[in-house]
């Protein structure tokens, strides 16, 4: 009997590793709160690949502590390609160099699979604060030291480094609030409680469109095409200044490499398609789709680059 059970529980095994790639639906998971960049990368990225794929792509979000709650749960889940994270500038850039402990690895627990896109970070400030320009917001910063304060999306977000980075460069005193999440922080922001924010394009453009949020600056070399009227920090006295956010996709170490070439690809196709260049478009987001080499090399790049800011301007999250 015992014998008779084995095999059947061998079969059952050798069957399900028989299924083709992908056989169930697959788990996507943002970390952060949705409303923010992250969300709507993934949303219309997804959804585009689940047409490839043959399976659906559910979108998860999964905040708290500046998205290492989510990469902790997805470093611990099955590597077998139906539990990926969206990877940024925050979790795997920042997050490893301003906290003192984290309980994974960004470079060893996870397998890079595609660098999906790059968004233009913008600078912004609610609509009753005196600043038409990044030079006005400045000298009202220096005018009132630490009485200023900008949200961001979390500690380690691209939204706090960006504006630390701002900060160290323009040598001014604005008080970080952190969120959980870029749509939080949009309310407070949208309600007049908190004075600015850097994020990305996605979330801010109805808002800025709307006159609720006035753009200040623009952190990419040019000026982008959605706000051509809107100057970048560096043509606004200081030279070298760039900053942006990325999105891509990744997944637990020990992901079959059959798995990741898979959804690398797809991830490549599904950036090049007419509704994801429209969404990319509308927010100068700039599509990559690239290998896991590609990925890999690009965040150690940005690993080098965010280290020496975050150790400048000695920002810590204990």
């Amino acid at each position: 009997m015992r014998f008779i059970v084995a095999l059947v529980a061998g079969a059952i095994a050798l069957a399900a590793e028989a299924q083709p790639y992908p056989s169930k639906p697959i788990r996507l998971v943002v970390p952060f709160a949705p409303g923010g960049s992250s969300s709507i990368v993934a949303r219309v990225v997804g959804a585009e690949m689940s047409k490839e794929l043959g399976q659906q792509i559910v979108i998860d979000n999964k905040p708290g502590g500046g998205g290492n709650v989510a990469m902790l749960e997805v470093a611990r889940a099955d590597p077998d390609g139906y539990t990926l994270i969206i990877g940024h500038i925050g979790t795997l850039a920042v997050n490893p160099f301003i906290f003192s402990k984290l309980p994974f690895d960004v470079n060893k627990d996870f397998v890079a699979v595609s660098l999906l896109t790059k968004v233009p970070n913008i600078f912004v400030v609610n609509a009753n604060v005196p600043a038409k320009d990044l030079a006005g917001f400045i000298a009202l910063a220096r005018a009132k030291p630490g009485q200023l304060n900008y949200g961001s999306a979390g500690n380690g977000s691209a939204g706090h480094l960006a504006f630390e980075y701002l900060k160290l460069v323009a040598k001014v005193d604005v008080t970080h609030v952190p969120y959980k999440g870029t749509g939080p922080q949009l309310t407070d922001l949208l309600a007049g409680r908190t004075d600015a924010s850097s994020a990305g394009t996605p979330p801010l453009l109805p808002h800025i469109k709307a006159g609720k949020l006035r753009a200040i600056a623009v952190g990419t070399p040019q000026r982008i095409a959605v706000l051509p009227d809107v100057g970048t920090v560096a043509e606004q006295g200081f030279p070298g200044f760039e900053t942006s956010q990325w999105y891509g996709i990744i997944a637990p170490a020990k992901t079959p490499d059959a798995v990741v070439r898979r959804l690398s690809a797809e991830a490549a196709k599904a950036v090049k398609t007419q509704p994801v260049l429209e969404r990319f478009a509308a927010d100068s987001a700039l599509a990559v789709g690239s290998t896991p080499a590609e990925f890999s090399e690009f965040i150690r790049e940005e690993q080098t680059r965010w280290s020496e800011v975050i150790r400048k301007a000695g920002v810590r999250v204990e």
